[in-house]
This record gives C-alpha cells, structure tokens and sequence, in this order.
C-alpha cells in the first residue's frame, strides 16, 4: 500500500504542474490519481474502492478576493481545507470554539477537522464577525465547502 505521504507528495506536484492525471508503476507499487477540479481520486491495485484526498494545505485566496466571489450580503465564506468530519469543539463536553455572532481573527480556531484520526484546527484566515454556521456537528465534510459566512470588517 502507498504511503500518504508519497501521495500527498504527488498532488502537490500536480497542483504545481496543473496535470489532470498521473500513473505511476514500479516494481511493488502501482497508483494513478485523477484531478477533478480541486478533488482528487487515487486508485491502486491494494486498494479495492477509490479514496479522495485533499491537497495539502491549499492555496487560500486573500479576504478581498473571497468577497468579490461570495454575495456581498452573505459575507465571506470560511471553507475546509480537507475532507473531513466537522466539530465545533474539541471535545463533546467543551464549549463550541465559535457561535454566530461571535468575532474572529485571522488565528481564531474556529472547528476542527478529523482527517484519517487527526484533528485539525482550522482558522478563521479572516477578520469578522460569524454570520451564520453552514455545517452540522459531526457532519461528513467535503475539501472547499463552505463550514461559516462571515462578515468582514
């Protein structure tokens, strides 16, 4: 079975050489990984079903940019870097890290994600207020959705 490491690797070098797919074989491995949009599908004899993978951490556009693609009165969107579960805490018996009307920073950890049992805090990247929440706790996530609007300072 191929290391995650390695595929990471390998999307990166997709990302950065814009290929929509790559095969590669040697002598005890075998992977081909497709590029759908910003999701990515490997495929490998030691793996019977088709895995997605995010990227590493991708490429985030600046606040100024996010607001010109998003509807000014909804706000800026906060969306995952990874295919995931989504939780508000971090743990059941903790408080929610944010709630609608709080503001945040750049650096305020807004949820985790749990990727492969690693729990990942996402940060808001964005100044602001919570405007509304998107996503349920404990919600299956997909790489780029949407997790929180924001409305920017």
């Amino acid at each position: 079975m191929i290391d995650i490491r390695k595929l990471k690797e390998l999307v990166k070098l997709m990302v950065a050489n814009d290929l929509a797919e790559m095969d590669l074989r040697d002598t005890d491995e075998q992977v081909t990984i497709r590029r759908h949009g910003d999701t990515f599908v490997t495929s490998s004899p030691s793996v019977q079903a088709q895995t997605a993978i995010a990227a590493a951490p991708p490429v985030q556009a600046s606040p100024a940019a996010l607001a010109t693609e998003a509807p000014a009165q909804e706000g800026i969107e906060i969306v995952s870097p990874m295919v995931g579960t989504f939780y508000l805490s971090p743990d059941p018996d903790s408080p929610s890290f944010v709630r609608v009307g709080d503001h945040v920073d750049n650096d305020t950890t807004v949820c985790i994600v749990e990727a492969m049992k690693i729990f990942n805090e996402i940060k808001a990247q964005v100044k602001g207020t919570i405007s509304k929440l998107l996503v349920e706790n404990g919600e299956p996530i997909e790489f780029g959705q949407p997790l929180f609007l924001v409305k920017p300072e």
